[in-house]
């Protein structure tokens, strides 16, 4: 009996570092079809509205090349994270019943459009709202805005990269949910708390104003209200289904 433990430990190890070199090359390659990308994502940044008033100055010698591999960074795990999603559920799969195989299938599409859509809510809405107001406050003490292409993407990529994370949120507790770590009754007991903490998130990376804040603030409590929805349906499902943990 141990041995044949002990085999199917040994056994879990060998896929685990089968999928872990799959993401690694995968992150490979990507990376470099990423420094292909990079200029050309970097051009198409600079004729989009919010780069229109700043001009691409850099003020110092690796300014250009850290931007450069960042931005090449991003791309490769933008291109690795469909990847990923799919060899964690292929390693996750044997221990899984057909109808949870089938049923956890749907996560990696999910994951990754709840991803881009943060990316772009960030980047198109977010982002030109933080811009505006740090420019105003600028303009309102008398300074002269001279910005070079470290401090535009520094903030950009502050801004965007959580934010995409933070959207994840729904899949994560829905994965919580399955696996028997949280439930409904538990998420909505804990609301007061999990309102506070997103309302620490909004503030802390949206620009100082009420009005933004408010834009930042109520997707986050919606994904919140989202999951406890999709938790609900998830624990129904299995009870319908009478799957237990």
């Amino acid at each position: 009996m141990d041995e044949e433990k002990e085999l199917t430990l040994v056994e879990h190890l060998e896929e685990l570092r089968k999928r872990l070199i799959i993401i690694s090359v995968t992150f490979v390659l990507s990376c470099l079809i990423g420094f292909w990308l990079a200029p050309k994502t970097l051009n198409m940044i600079k004729q989009q509205p919010t780069a229109a008033t700043v001009d691409w100055n850099l003020f110092g010698y690796t300014d250009g090349l850290m931007i450069y591999v960042k931005c090449a960074l991003i791309l490769a795990i933008l291109i690795t994270l469909p990847v990923t999603l799919w060899q964690i559920w292929l390693f996750v799969k044997p221990g899984l019943t057909e109808k949870e195989a089938k049923g956890t299938l749907f996560y990696i599409p999910i994951s990754f459009l709840l991803f881009l859509f943060g990316i772009s809510f960030s980047y198109f809405l977010l982002f030109p709202l933080m811009l505006n107001f740090l420019s105003n406050v600028n303009t309102s003490i008398g300074a002269i805005e001279t910005y070079g292409i470290k401090q535009y993407f520094t903030l950009l990529f502050n801004i965007v990269l959580p934010v995409g994370f933070v959207f994840e949120l729904p899949v994560v507790i829905l994965f919580l949910t399955n696996i028997g770590l949280v439930t409904p009754d538990k998420l909505k007991k804990m609301r007061k708390v999990a309102y506070f903490i997103l309302i620490i998130v909004g503030v802390s990376i949206s620009p100082p104003d009420f009005l933004s804040d408010i834009i930042i603030i109520v997707p986050l409590l919606l994904l919140f209200e989202i999951s406890i929805s999709v938790s609900s349906w998830s624990l129904k499902r299995r009870e319908r289904l009478n799957i237990t943990y």
